[in-house]
This record gives structure tokens, C-alpha cells and sequence, in this order.
């Protein structure tokens, strides 16, 4: 993997408070390590060079946690929202600087076991603006939001999904950088909006990915992502 890779780790978390009340989800213990510390072993194990994390809530402590990131033999670099929260979309374009011209994006909350590699050969093939991965999910794990035909992202909606929508937004995009350039900078925006915008201009294309994914951004999958970790690591 030659491209940066933003994780946006910057939310409130607040489904699972209590819990993220004093620590920030991506340090919650996942069977014995910090969330963000499993997301950062995924990544090198891909080759990945440089991480931007895109921060917010209780976001110092995350970077207290990492540091410079030499332990896992990354280039880890911290943008902070500042005094009002960006949203997904926001803490992106405020990233920029750090991110170059093509990227990869990565919720803060999700663990995706798909092959970023072919993630990143397959957004630079494609030539578009953005690239988003999806999985066949037909409402298993969550509801599914994505009608995904030959490689491209025909409709995405995670307010209004539809009954032919089989896909669901795997957690893990591509961009070019101008893609954020009609957008003003230090504005609250969410990331689903741009990629609405790309799908209307046909600009979206679309990965498929063929692991499940796991995530920590509810109690439910929390509890489960534990169950995972315990599992793997009594194998």
C-alpha cells in the first residue's frame, strides 16, 4: 500500500456511553489491546506507510496512547476538529495537508479484513473521483444502504434505504483530494453527503469486499469484536 490513510476517530461515541465518557472509543480494551492499536497492526500488515488520525473528542489521549507511530513502524500524524466538531466529511478536507492527492479513509470504529492493496490498485484503475467499498450484507449486520452494480455505486443512502439495496457502506473509502474542493473548509459536513455527490456525477466507483467487518461503535458490536479477538487468540 503506497497511498496515506485518514482514520476519522473524532465522534462523540455517544451509543456507548458510559463507557466513552473519559476515554475515546478508539482506545476502549479490546481483549487486552486498545481498538486503535488493532486497526494500526491491520494497516502495517498492508504495508501502509504514513496514518493521518483525524481527532476530536478526547482526542489527546489518543495521541498520547500512539505517539509517533515508530512502534508499529508507521509515520502517524494528528489533526484536531478544534473548537466545534467537523463531522466525517469536515475533519477530511481539514486533513488535507497531510494527505496529498489520492488517500484512503477508515472509520475510527470499524476492523475491515479486506485486502487494502487491491483497494487502493482498484480506486487508481478506476480513474474516478472516489472509491468506496461495500459488502454483501442483505440487512444481516446492520441495513443495507448500497445498490452496487459492476463496480460502481448506482445509489447509496443511509437515511432512505431502499429494498433493493443488498450492499452496505464497508467502512473503507478512496479519494481523490479535489474531490473536496466545492466544500468550505472548517464546515461541518458529513462524509455520506460527498459521497452522494460523487454517485450523482458518476464518480463513485465501488469495491467489493469479501470478509465481514467488525465494529466498535455500538455496545452489540463492541461485545462482539471482543468475542472475535478472544477467539483468534486462544487459536
Amino acid at each position: 500500500m503506497t497511498l496515506p490513510i485518514a482514520i476519522l476517530a473524532g465522534g462523540l461515541a455517544t451509543r456507548l456511553r458510559p463507557l466513552t465518557e473519559r476515554v475515546p472509543k478508539a482506545l476502549l480494551d479490546i481483549a487486552g489491546k486498545p481498538f486503535i492499536e488493532r486497526q494500526l497492526q491491520l494497516l502495517r500488515r498492508y504495508e501502509a506507510k504514513r496514518v493521518v488520525l483525524c481527532l476530536g473528542h478526547l482526542g489527546e489521549m489518543i495521541e498520547a496512547s500512539l505517539g509517533d507511530g515508530s512502534r508499529w513502524g508507521l509515520d502517524l500524524r494528528y489533526v484536531y476538529d478544534g473548537e466545534r466538531l467537523l463531522g466525517t466529511g469536515g475533519a477530511l478536507r481539514r486533513a488535507l495537508p497531510f494527505l496529498g492527492e489520492k488517500f484512503l479513509v477508515l472509520y475510527g470504529d470499524s476492523y475491515l479484513q479486506c485486502d487494502y492493496t487491491a483497494v487502493e490498485r482498484a480506486f487508481v484503475s478506476s480513474g474516478r473521483l472516489g472509491l468506496m467499498t461495500v459488502f454483501r450484507n442483505a440487512n444481516r449486520w446492520d441495513r443495507s444502504n448500497v445498490l452496487f452494480v459492476r463496480d460502481q455505486i448506482v445509489r447509496y443512502d443511509k437515511k432512505s434505504p431502499t429494498t433493493d439495496m443488498m450492499y452496505i457502506d464497508y467502512g473503507l473509502g478512496a479519494f481523490q483530494a479535489k474531490v473536496f474542493d466545492p466544500y468550505l473548509a472548517d464546515t461541518p459536513i458529513d462524509l455520506a453527503t460527498i459521497y452522494q455527490d460523487l454517485v450523482a456525477q458518476g464518480q463513485l466507483a465501488g469495491f467489493e469486499a469479501a470478509e465481514r467487518f467488525y465494529e466498535v461503535g455500538s455496545p452489540a458490536g463492541l461485545e462482539e469484536t471482543r468475542r472475535y479477538f478472544q477467539t483468534e487468540e486462544r487459536q
